[in-house]
């Protein structure tokens, strides 16, 4: 299992360095676990189809064979290499899993092309999302067999000593699959009442429109609540459905914050989802707002509100290049902003601290666009004296008056200084994270 106060990583391999290799990766490591990370997410590392490829080297999403290693990345040894230096420091790694599609000219696709979707009158190999123009689709009614040659793949890589699988596009993929490729690859003992390889799934589910443009379509889709049967954790796709009308200027933030309520009520108890402000898929959020401190706000509640923190290499730099899916495209790590990296560890730090110390989470609106975000623990829950955590941020950008209806007195756990807050005050220029005093 993965806890709220866990943190998660994203490497794509192919441009996290200017080698763009396992071994050349393994160096930065040490750098990831000393942030607050204890996870490792890696885009695909197989290798990738040519027939209908995008860019030059196309995207590790056009999976060409599922049980090898993407030469230009390295070896097999060198990847058993990689996950030993991680976990030598603490770090579990979690492996992408693209089982929606592959390649058009893919092992499976080639030696087995009746597992695929077909169209036209010819019958060629097809596909749901027309977009995804390099890739062709699995058919999950095609043949049981597919479904065994698939956990097959699952199990191999468990053995190499993967720690999780973040699974492409799962919402697409029909649950009842996910469910028995859990079965056989964590192995639930009844007798023991737990699992004898306790693997965590990340679910990438997809935005709720997409979901509706599937379904009406005629295709499988399934839902959040429905892959939380199965996964430990899921996208907050749902939710980012919300963001971006907030960051569009369409919606107030209040749009987005509420719905945290329906995620915890309509989900399975339990459900986890990852929180993340940008990823291989989406664009910089450094890039998004004008003003640094607006985008320090937004991290900050995204890291604080219930869920496991997500964020994309360089993210903690501020960048605001994201680098190229189908081309070599490094990561400039010495044109980032070293100030910012501070910041960002301190939060991650605050935010991770509170999560594990306060589970209850609560907010309200002290003025416009400054919100109050709460987190408190009984002490019979603490082991000691009640706990209670606070962040304070203006996601809006507006100068606001905000009142407190009783005093808030703590450490602020970005400064370490001592803050005193009471009646009606103009909104503070930076976010606050304190650790309240009893």
């Amino acid at each position: 299992m993965i806890d709220e106060s866990s943190a998660i990583y994203q490497i794509f391999l192919r441009n996290f360095t200017p080698e763009g290799t396992f071994a050349a990766a393994i160096p930065r490591l040490a750098g990831v676990a000393a942030m607050g990370f204890d996870w490792i997410c890696l885009t695909p590392i197989h290798p990738i189809g040519i027939e209908s490829r995008k860019g030059s080297l196309g995207s590790p999403y056009a999976i060409q064979d599922y049980r090898a290693i993407d030469p230009s990345l390295g070896t097999i040894d060198d990847f058993r290499a990689f996950l030993a230096a991680a976990h030598d420091l603490g770090l579990k790694v979690m492996m992408d899993v693209v089982f929606n599609h592959a390649s058009p000219d893919s092992v499976l696709a080639r030696e087995n092309p009746e597992w695929f979707l077909r169209e036209g009158a010819a019958g060629a190999l097809g596909r749901k999302c027309a977009e995804w123009s390099d890739v062709v689709d699995f058919d999950y009614g095609s043949s049981p067999q597919l479904w065994v040659e698939l956990f097959s793949i699952l199990v191999g890589w468990r053995e190499e000593g993967v720690d999780g699988f973040r699974c492409d596009v799962a919402s697409l993929v029909p649950v009842d699959f996910w469910k028995q490729a859990r079965q056989r690859v964590n192995q639930y003992d009844p007798g023991l009442r737990r699992e004898r390889y306790p693997l965590v799934w990340l679910a990438e589910s997809v935005h709720p429109r997409f979901l509706k443009e599937m379904r009406d379509s005629g295709w499988g889709a399934w839902s959040e609540p429905e892959l939380h049967s199965v996964f430990d954790l899921t996208y907050d796709y749902d939710g980012w459905e919300r963001l971006e009308k907030v960051w569009q200027g369409e919606r107030r933030a209040v749009h987005y914050l509420d719905y945290l309520y329906a995620q915890e009520t309509l989900y399975p108890k339990g459900a986890k989802k990852i929180r993340f402000l940008e990823n291989h898929d989406q664009e910089r959020i450094a890039g998004r707002f004008v003003t640094r401190s607006r985008f320090e706000a937004w991290m900050a509640m995204m890291f604080f509100i219930p869920g496991v923190a997500f964020a994309y290499m360089g993210q903690e730099l501020a960048l605001e290049h994201r680098p190229d899916l189908f081309e070599k495209d490094p990561i400039d790590w010495a044109g980032g902003d070293e100030s910012f990296r501070d910041y960002f560890i301190k939060v991650l730090a605050a935010c991770s601290a509170a999560k594990r110390s306060a589970p209850s989470f609560s907010w309200k609106e002290l003025g416009k666009g400054v919100y109050l975000l709460e987190r408190s623990a009984s002490a019979s829950i603490s082991g000691s004296k009640p706990q209670r955590f606070a962040a304070i941020v203006n996601l809006e950008g507006w100068a606001s008056t905000i009142k407190f209806a009783e005093p808030l007195r703590g450490r602020d756990l970005l400064t370490g200084e001592t803050i005193s807050l009471e009646g009606e005050i103009i909104s503070p220029e930076n976010s606050l994270i304190l650790e309240i005093f009893a």
